[in-house]
């Protein structure tokens, strides 16, 4: 099947409250463009100057999706267009977004990401870490961010039982920030985990996002 029918698959499995973020990463703009054509407008990317690159080059109502590990140092080159970013994973990142919303009059959409996963080699806060750092006054300093969500990705494994358990792991997490750091604050609602091989234990367990590459454009390109 080709990149429209994989998205027309795809879409009528996800329930529609659910965004797709069609992965992007080491595709060329004409398979991005087949997508966009077939009226798709959600893209990710997880290396900046890829994203900078296919933005100047692509159509002006994409909304990019930072979904890679960002340094501080290159959120300058993103404020003044990305839609969300994905890995928010320290306090410093936090500021460091603040700081160029306001320099763009901007309020940057993000996700906080939370560490889920056995592997020691993915980022993100611990429970405890977020619990101690994101604090109502904290958030109520940053008016030209707006924390939408949190995400986590699974462990890479084929036992289904633990990708179900640390993704409930991060729902609790989710609906405890829900209530107290975020209460009132209703544009707290993304709750983003589930990839190409998991996305749909991930909407079984009540995730609002999911970034898929391989089942729509085809394996990876290195």
């Amino acid at each position: 099947m080709g990149i429209v029918e994989n998205l027309t698959e795809l879409k009528k499995q996800l329930p529609g409250h659910v965004t797709l973020v069609a992965v992007s990463k080491t595709k060329p703009d004409e398979m991005i463009l087949e997508a966009y054509h077939a009226g798709h407008r959600d893209f990710g990317e997880n290396k900046v100057q890829d994203l900078l690159a296919k933005q100047e080059r692509l159509p002006g109502d994409i909304r990019w999706h930072m979904i890679g590990h960002l340094q501080s140092n290159k959120v300058k080159y993103l404020a003044p267009f990305v839609h969300m970013i994905h890995g928010v994973d320290s306090l410093k990142l936090l500021n460091t977004i603040q700081r160029e919303g306001e320099k763009h009059n901007r309020i940057l959409d993000c996700l906080i990401q939370f560490h889920i996963a056995m592997e020691e080699t993915k980022f993100g806060f611990s429970r405890d870490e977020a619990v101690n750092l994101i604090h109502p006054e904290t958030l109520a300093e940053l008016h030209h961010l707006r924390v939408r969500g949190v995400m986590g990705m699974a462990t890479y494994t084929e036992n289904s039982d633990q990708i179900r358990e640390e993704f409930r792991f991060l729902k609790r997490i989710f609906e405890e920030l829900k209530a107290s750091v975020f209460a009132g604050r209703e544009y707290f609602d993304q709750l983003s985990f589930g990839m190409s091989g998991d996305y749909q234990l991930a909407v079984d367990e009540g995730s609002t996002m999911v970034r898929i590459g391989s089942l729509i454009f085809g394996p990876r390109n290195y």
